[in-house]
């Protein structure tokens, strides 16, 4: 709550509740292995990773810092780059799952698990609409790009080029 006390003072409170003792206890942790001390900015910023939302651009220069300190780790590429707390985060918390699962998985276990899906789907084909499920995580033209590199390797072929294009393994794609 602001309160005016006169034309050149303000009253101000802010509250400061601590959201993660535990990532607190990293911090600490972390500033006294590196000796290094936090801005403004960086607490924000680690705010913003926390609650998943994007970083402004004014603030990259302390991500980067961040990253380097050990905190951060920037996964995706391009325009969706996102970050997460880093792995010695979650294992100082004792959740090295909780990390895996926020990362992902990487690129070549995703396309395994195309071709795998594809594979099972010899027979009848594989739609496009089916590889989506297989991994929701992904957006459809992060599946179309890796569905494209099975393909420049002779894994895959497909069938037809519109809604209802299927995909099968070359050892058993139609002629």
């Amino acid at each position: 709550m602001n309160i005016l006390l006169d034309e050149t003072q303000v009253f101000l409170t802010l509250p400061g509740d601590i959201q993660d003792a535990n990532f607190l206890r990293f911090l600490e942790k972390v500033g006294q292995e590196r000796l290094k001390s936090f801005s403004i900015e960086d607490f924000l910023i680690l705010d913003l990773v926390h609650r998943e939302e994007s970083i402004p651009q004014k603030w990259q220069p302390q991500v980067k810092n961040l990253i380097e300190a050990g905190i951060l780790e920037k996964y995706s590429r391009g325009r969706g780059v996102r970050y997460l707390f880093s792995r010695a985060y979650y294992d100082f918390i004792g959740k090295s799952g909780a990390y895996t699962r926020k990362r992902g998985l990487d690129r070549d276990t995703n396309k395994e698990l195309l071709l795998k899906h594809i594979r099972d789907s010899a027979l009848k084909g594989a739609r496009f609409q089916d590889l989506t499920q297989v991994l929701p995580m992904l957006t459809r033209r992060q599946i179309q790009k890796l569905l494209d590199e099975l393909r420049s390797l002779k894994l895959i072929n497909k069938e037809g080029t519109t809604r209802s294009t299927l995909w099968h393994p070359v050892s058993i794609a139609p002629p």
